[in-house]
């Protein structure tokens, strides 16, 4: 079985495109968005309606949320002033010109999703979630001490946790110990379709492979592939320029940071 996981579209529309393009060439059993259809670019009811009409199973991301509740508060952890007016110019945009039927789908998505596997492919328990099981907009960085990602995952009862949010793919296995036995729990950052901030410019989405041979004994057992998609990243800078949204947002799709 191979499940597909996307997430921060950040209403980059061509970069869309191109993931789920791919998708329809590997044909994964399952698919799934992790949240943030909007922000930062020109296309967020195109996005929406895109994700909508392919019945693609999406959770709210912490700027899904600020614009379903219409706030001028993305959740978003900006650190300069800088950030923070450009941050302001991009959500007062996006409340601008975002549709009421749109708004009303975003404000409605769920914040979690479970999967619970019993025997085939193997027992486990898969969570997903925008930014962590505690708090929509929490960072989950690869650096993150591992007694501290391993309690979050057991906190939230997850074999395997999949989240967006931070914009930077990573796999990280934990070991832990049951009646002498040693298992391991699993993290998985999907990466950005729309906006990534790991240097690489093409969209990034996440495929899990799970089969008979999968179990939580062997942590290569549990496979994902981290893909890159080429898209027209300059197409998506221009539109970017053209729109009231700051240039910088161009910049960053261009260079991914």
């Amino acid at each position: 079985m191979t499940i597909a996981f996307f997430s921060d579209v950040h209403g980059n529309l061509p970069a869309l495109e191109a993931v789920l393009a791919d998708m329809e060439q590997r044909r994964p059993d399952m698919i799934f968005c992790l949240g943030d259809l909007v922000g930062y670019a020109p296309w967020p009811n195109e996005v929406v309606n895109e994700v909508r009409r392919r019945g693609i199973s999406t959770l709210a991301g912490n700027y899904d949320q600020g614009i379903g509740l219409a706030s001028s508060n993305c959740g978003c952890a900006y650190k300069t002033d800088t950030e923070k007016d450009l941050g302001a110019q991009s959500i007062a945009y996006t409340n601008h010109v975002v549709g009421d039927d749109e708004r009303r789908y975003l404000r409605l998505l769920p914040k979690h999703m479970r999967l619970e596997f019993q025997e085939e492919p193997c027992t486990l328990n898969l969570l997903m979630v925008h930014g962590s099981p505690r708090k929509i907009n929490e960072y989950l960085f690869e650096d993150r001490p591992e007694a501290s990602f391993l309690r979050v995952l057991e906190d939230a009862n997850a074999d395997i946790l999949l989240f967006g949010h931070t914009h930077k793919p990573y796999h990280r296995t934990f070991a832990y110990e049951v009646e002498g036995e040693t298992r391991y729990r699993h993290a998985l950052n999907i990466g950005s379709v729309g906006k990534p901030k790991d240097g690489d410019p093409r969209a990034a989405y996440q495929l899990l492979h799970l089969n008979e041979n999968t179990t939580l004994t062997d942590p290569s057992s549990v496979r994902s592939e981290l893909i890159r998609v080429e898209y027209d990243v300059e197409k998506a800078a221009q539109a970017v320029e053209a729109s009231p949204l700051p240039n910088e947002y161009a910049d960053m799709l261009r260079k991914a940071y």
